[in-house]
């Protein structure tokens, strides 16, 4: 009776979000979800877990990150090298749990599609007490077209947002598990991408190994690709190599390595403009050289440039179709005033524009 009562609305939701019983999900007394294995007082006790999302069927795998050092960049003798991949340098990064695949369209639009909230409404499920945090985090506003431009959803990664978008996803990962989720600095991700290797790929040096480990422009059919279908790295992470590049939270900054002498730990290169912003790891629609490990891109205006708004959206990059992320959460969560100091802190502040 239900189904058919609200047909528009049901038949709209996802591939996995269409059971009549939402997942229920205990609550600690710290207010976050009961999840088995989330829970970590040190390093030794961090082991893989699902992060689950209330009211749906869809959970998020995370790996457990060891902290370490690691001699970040590309030595000048790697083939294809770009400048702003030195000088090589050691940075140290704190333990973290990552995202074993990047983001999914199922993932991503139970909070751009307020699937979440739906779900609670037709189904009469009652709000956690997170759910009032998380419903007041800004979502987007619905897109001009079809982000996935024709490829497909569901368990692909979700694509064509800015990095505005992922922040915000992320927000609202937050204060719906009452975890702590944000993007992965450069270091981490590349530390976590080489996954104790100095290769040029976190398989070797081999490019006609790539294959095996990644999509990319010459195997991907003009198509991103069902995450997880490659092999994986080292340390367990899937498409970390091609499928989709991946937002961090660094602002672009060619220069950036030449400014840090000797040992670093944990940098963040806080954005203070919107322009460039960094993804790593290369998309489906690149070739192998940009898909190493060192590869450094910087985001540009441009992929807005089918964005047919005034003023163009905050929410959306339209020409970025090779463009995702995933999130990690440190072991430590930071406190508020070191979020707002540092891993929060972005500038300009965006908002929608004022509809009178």
């Amino acid at each position: 009776m239900l189904l058919a009562s609200r047909p528009s609305l049901i038949l709209s939701l996802p591939v996995g979000l269409c059971m009549l019983v939402a997942q229920e999900v205990v609550v600690d007394g710290d207010d976050a979800a009961v999840v088995p294995n989330a829970a970590a007082a040190t390093e030794s006790q961090m082991r893989p877990y699902a992060e689950v999302i209330d009211h749906t069927d869809v959970v998020i795998d995370m790996l457990p990150i060891r902290g370490g050092k690691f001699v970040m960049g590309s030595p000048e003798s790697e083939t294809d090298r770009n400048k702003d991949e030195g000088p090589q340098h050691e940075v140290e990064v704190a333990p973290f749990w990552m995202g074993k695949y990047e983001i999914t369209w199922n993932q991503y639009e139970i909070w751009g599609e307020n699937i979440d909230i739906s779900r609670r409404k037709i189904f009469g499920a009652p709000a956690t007490p997170r759910d009032g945090v998380a419903d007041a985090v800004t979502r987007p506003t619905p897109p001009y077209t079809d982000m996935s431009f024709g490829m497909g959803k569901q368990q692909k990664p979700a694509i064509c947002m800015t990095q505005h978008a992922a922040r915000t996803y992320c927000k609202w990962l937050s204060a719906k598990t009452g975890r702590y989720y944000r993007l992965p600095t450069e270091a981490e991700w590349e530390y976590a991408c080489r996954a104790g290797t100095t290769t040029t790929y976190s398989f070797g040096d081999d490019v006609a190994k790539l294959d095996e480990f990644a999509w990319y422009d010459e195997n991907s059919n003009d198509n991103y690709q069902d995450v997880g279908q490659k092999q994986p790295n080292p340390w367990g992470l899937f498409d970390m190599h091609g499928n989709a590049a991946e937002w961090v939270l660094d602002q672009y900054l060619p220069e950036a390595y030449s400014e840090r002498s000797g040992g670093v730990e944990n940098p963040l290169a806080i954005p203070s403009k919107l322009y460039p912003r960094v993804v790593r790891g290369g998309g489906w629609d690149d070739d192998p050289t940009l898909l190493r490990a060192a590869v450094r891109e910087g985001s540009s205006e441009e992929w807005k440039d089918q964005d047919p708004q005034i003023p163009r959206s905050i929410w959306y990059h339209t020409d970025a179709l090779g463009v995702g992320f995933r999130v990690v959460r440190p072991l430590v969560e930071p406190s508020a005033e070191e979020k707002s100091a540092k891993w929060g802190k972005t500038a300009p502040v965006q908002l929608d524009p004022v509809v009178e």
